[in-house]
Parts: C-alpha cells; sequence; structure tokens
C-alpha cells in the first residue's frame, strides 16, 4: 500500500497553484523515508527530506487519512516523556 493517486490536500489557506505541487513532493518524500519502518523525528525527518518540522508533521497526518493511503503512523516519546520528545515510524504489516 502506498499513497494514493488521488491526492487531494485542503485546509482554509490552501491554494492548489501555490501549494499543490510542493504539498505532493514533500508527501512523497516523507512517505519514502518512513517507508523503512525505523524511529523518526520531526527534526531528523526534516533534515532528510528538505521540509520544515511543522510540515513534516502535517505529511505524517495526512499519511493517516483515508485519501492518503490511511498508514499507521506510531508516535512514542524519545527520551523523557516530560521533555516532549517525540518520534514517529511507518507501523501495520
Amino acid at each position: 500500500m502506498g499513497v494514493k493517486k488521488d491526492i487531494r490536500f485542503g485546509g482554509e489557506t490552501y491554494d492548489p497553484v501555490y501549494d499543490k505541487e510542493r504539498l505532493k513532493i514533500q508527501l512523497g518524500r516523507v512517505f519514502l523515508t518512513v517507508l523503512d519502518r525505523q524511529w523518526w523525528t520531526l527534526h531528523e525527518l526534516s533534515r532528510v527530506t528538505g521540509a520544515p518540522e511543522a510540515s513534516v508533521s502535517a505529511r505524517l497526518r495526512d499519511l493517516r487519512k483515508d485519501r492518503f493511503g490511511g498508514h499507521v503512523v506510531e508516535r512514542r516519546a524519545r527520551g523523557e516523556r516530560a521533555k516532549g520528545w517525540f518520534e514517529y515510524r511507518l507501523g501495520g504489516g
């Protein structure tokens, strides 16, 4: 199961003229990176994909949506939970 071809981003500030291709590329880069099913922080994913951490976080949320494949994206604390550092990985089969 990959990212579905019918990519429909949305949101109040979304403008397909400016955003669709950029977000599509970000989504593809994040997806290809997490395919290894290893644990990644937003910072690490940002460094590898070239996308800002906030964008990486949004693309991980997108991957959970049915229209983007309905993937399981797991989250856990890295280190002390109270410090607020989290890491993510593609879960499931």
